[in-house]
């Protein structure tokens, strides 16, 4: 009895592993064409958890996407929650965001903050708490609220600013940020000490 029973077992495996095996290469072969999302927007997350209304949160998700010249850019964080709207309507709430711009040239430019709202149709990112801007030329400014135009490379703030780099120290009432951090002019009222032989940058 135990025989036949064995014998069974062995006939029916001969028949599903192979039709195991034949699924799971045509899942491999279809699973691209399965994705329906623009590819440039990707985000890849290592695990997903409830908050207190119970909607889903992603933990370290990244987004990944090109701006008007079609140079990348990326946008992390600690944790995403959707805000509102479906498809390329979305808004996404962050925290700990971090973008990172890399221009053809090599050079990058950083911005961090404590919370920011990322809007995919746009490709801005609003930033508040303690936001951080750095640039590879050696400067950084630190400001408590700014807006980001992903797309255009620009980005502005209307709080005061403070920052140091090469040329010294510098405070002001707001800022502009062009081309992608080339050009950096400062509003309102402002006050620059620079270091002896430095460079004044854009103002």
């Amino acid at each position: 009895m135990a025989m036949d029973s064995y014998s069974g077992f062995v006939q029916v495996a001969k028949v599903m592993l192979p039709v195991a095996a034949v699924g799971l290469i045509a899942l491999v072969i279809l699973w691209p064409h399965l994705r329906t999302e623009d590819l440039r927007f990707r985000i890849g997350f290592a695990a997903i958890k409830s908050n207190v209304d119970g909607d889903p949160n992603l933990l370290n998700p990244r987004y990944v996407g090109t701006d008007n010249d079609n140079q990348p850019y990326a946008v992390t964080a600690d944790i995403a929650k959707k805000l509102d709207g479906e498809g390329l309507d979305v808004r996404i709430g962050l925290e700990l965001p971090k973008a990172d711009i890399t221009l053809k040239d090599g050079t990058w430019l950083v911005l961090t903050a404590e919370n920011g709202i990322y809007a995919r149709r746009d490709k801005t990112l609003d930033l508040a708490g303690s936001v951080n801007l750095f640039h590879d030329s050696g400067y950084e400014f630190r400001t408590e609220k700014a807006t980001v135009d992903l797309a255009r490379g620009v980005a502005h703030g209307e709080v005061p600013v403070k920052g140091q780099g090469p040329f010294g120290t510098l405070q002001a009432e707001g800022f502009r940020l062009l081309n992608k951090g080339r050009t950096l002019v400062f509003t309102g009222k402002s006050k620059m000490v620079l270091q002896p032989g430095a460079k004044v940058p854009a103002k």
